[in-house]
């Protein structure tokens, strides 16, 4: 890493010209003409009686995969687009095309599932044997079980046309409330107007008056706005809630324990743990207002560094760090990091109009993954760096299996992000210089337990009484701001001085459509890598090998099959995840020690 590394992603590669590509428009035009294709040959196939009647069906498959590839290609390339800019209206245009795109893929995989579950159940257990089917095994019983728990297909597909201008309309509507956040911050003098992308990160500045004069701009940004906000979430709630209701499902988290594979009783045996842990995370959060001289933590304050000089960190130091830490790990996971930063796979400069937050993107057809964040120098921003690409190496891993199986869900996604994280906090803090680095780096890494444990738990509250609520009719922007607040207040155990009432308003995961119920799987993915990272530690180099293959299986088991086949442990028993906390309570416990003299 001689030469300053680029800044700014390369979209060229895969469709010159951007929003206004040639290529891009050509490949959208082929795609919706195989996708046309494929509706024809699903309307035309029948239920298969034996075998020889199977092909049209495999057929069907192999078009079906090709077209998910090509979408995950136009789709990743639209949303990059939007992100770098948020101005850029054709970027909008083409992402409501790609919305339909995914939306009559997806009627047509409804229609596709029907006649799977019409199969004969001997000549279905045949059929999974064969060449074609037996890869796919996993994915088509998954299809098939689900098709038969849904509406008929023809209400199924009108949903989801529906879904194009109602449910995934209102979503699209959240980007443009928040492209049109701006919040006046003075700097050396001059005062400039930061989107929504660039304040946020204002608020983990090491300056405490910094964060505390953005954080009263930022709520005050997010209640001019939270009209607009509380009507897009109460809409996009009322749909599911519908949808859920047609379907015959009950439990609101019956869809989103589906999608990620995971059952009930795993979800709440984690909880459950957590729960029991936090006492050690409220006598650190006490802690830490004693050392900031604070009576009590400020919600701004949760995050902030104990030591209150600036410490900037260039964006090539963060990648040279990060191969660097990754190679003690997986040379291969090093080699794939430095690649990604020599090809200009990642688009991290700081300037306005970027959209907020981070995210790492999947380029099916053409085997390529693309990284958004906005880095401003901050121990956070490395972090998140390193979070990134453990997400892109999962990915990479993937290639070469069929693009059904490539499909893994949220929770485990988050288990390759967050140990890739992990790995580089925890290497930092054993090579610290001095005992006060040692202290500043393990205190970053505990964060991440404070955000787990009470942030996320916060946001899962939240959403589950919102949904309650929702049930009983339309709510409105204060009465959702209290179900805010009454959930951070319970997740953090009243450790707080004050909360974040508008965190509903300002936070994007809650207004996605693609992944309802977007906090718990962050949670699993944290203390299931916790857990990989205790077995790695035991079992040293030869863990890597053993990690990559847990990651190629994700995208065809449920969770608990893949912890018994990879790790052999029970995941609804508390044991596994008592191990991960566990680990997380000995570095609050390190640093409740080295502060004691302090305090």
């Amino acid at each position: 890493m001689n030469k300053p590394l680029r800044q700014t992603w390369d979209l060229e590669s895969i469709f010159p010209g951007g929003s206004s590509s040639p290529e891009l428009k050509a490949f959208l035009e082929s795609l919706e003409a195989e996708a046309k294709q494929l509706r024809e040959a699903v309307q035309s196939a029948k239920v298969p009686t034996n075998l020889q009647e199977i092909s049209p069906l495999e057929e069907i498959l192999s078009l079906f995969e090709k077209c998910v590839a090509k979408a995950s290609e136009a789709g990743a390339f639209v949303g990059c687009l939007a992100a770098q800019d948020q101005n850029d209206k054709k970027a909008i245009q083409l992402s409501g095309r790609v919305t339909t795109l995914y939306a009559e893929l997806q009627s047509i995989k409804a229609k596709f599932d029907n006649l799977l579950r019409e199969i004969d159940d001997s000549l279905w257990a045949s059929w999974l044997t064969t060449e074609k089917a037996a890869p796919l095994q996993f994915i088509l019983n998954e299809s098939r079980d689900l098709a038969r728990e849904k509406m008929n297909p023809e209400m199924e597909s009108l949903a989801l046309e529906l879904a194009i201008d109602g449910y995934h309309g209102w979503g699209e509507f959240y980007d443009t409330i928040v492209s049109k956040i701006q919040i006046p911050h003075e700097e050396n003098g001059k005062t400039e107007l930061l989107s929504a992308g660039q304040a946020f990160n204002k608020l983990h500045n090491p300056n405490r008056e910094v964060r505390q004069e953005m954080f009263e701009k930022w709520e005050q940004a997010w209640t001019a706005a939270e009209d607009y906000c509380a009507d897009t979430l109460n809409h996009l709630a009322g749909f599911r809630l519908k949808l859920y209701g047609n379907r015959g499902w009950e439990d609101v988290l019956k869809e989103p324990l589906a999608i990620n594979r995971m059952s009930r009783e795993t979800l709440e045996t984690m909880w459950a743990v957590i729960q029991d842990a936090k006492p050690v995370l409220v006598e650190y959060l006490n802690r830490k207002a004693k050392l900031l001289g604070l009576e009590g933590l400020a919600w701004t304050d949760v995050e902030a560094p104990i030591r209150t000089a600036v410490s900037k960190v260039t964006y090539d130091e963060a990648a040279q760090t990060i191969v660097e830490q990754f190679r003690k790990f997986s040379p291969k996971l090093a080699d794939f990091s430095q690649m990604a930063f020599d090809k200009s796979w990642i688009e991290a400069e700081d300037r306005p109009g970027k959209r907020p937050g981070g995210f790492c993107t999947s380029f099916q057809w053409s085997n390529q993954t693309r990284i958004f964040m906005t880095f401003g120098g901050t121990s956070s921003n490395v972090s998140t760096l390193a979070h990134e690409l453990g997400h892109a190496y999962h990915q990479y891993l993937m290639s070469g299996l069929p693009v059904l199986n490539q499909d893994y869900a949220m929770n485990v996604a988050e288990t390759a992000s967050t140990f890739a994280e992990m790995i580089v906090a925890d290497a930092l803090v054993k090579a610290a210089k001095s005992e006060e680095e040692k202290l500043a780096l393990l205190e970053e890494k505990i964060q991440n337990s404070v955000a787990f444990f009470m942030n996320i738990h916060a946001r899962f509250l939240f959403e589950t009484r919102f949904y309650d609520k929702r049930k009983e009719g339309l709510l409105n922007a204060a009465e959702i701001s209290e179900l805010m607040e009454e959930a951070q207040k319970e997740a953090y155990c009243n450790a707080l001085s004050s909360y974040h009432p508008h965190f509903w308003a300002s936070k994007l995961h809650f207004y996605s459509t693609g992944v309802p119920f977007y906090n718990f799987p962050y949670t699993f993915g944290y203390m299931f890598s916790t857990g990989l990272y205790v077995r790695a530690l035991e079992e040293g180099s030869s863990f890597a090998d053993k990690y990559d293959a847990l990651l190629r299986d994700t995208g065809v088991m449920t969770v608990e099959a893949l912890a018994k086949k990879h790790l052999g442990v029970d995941l609804t028993e508390r044991d596994f995840w008592q191990g991960a906390a566990d680990m997380c309570i000995a570095d609050i416990q390190q640093f409740l020690r080295m502060t004691d003299h302090l305090a």
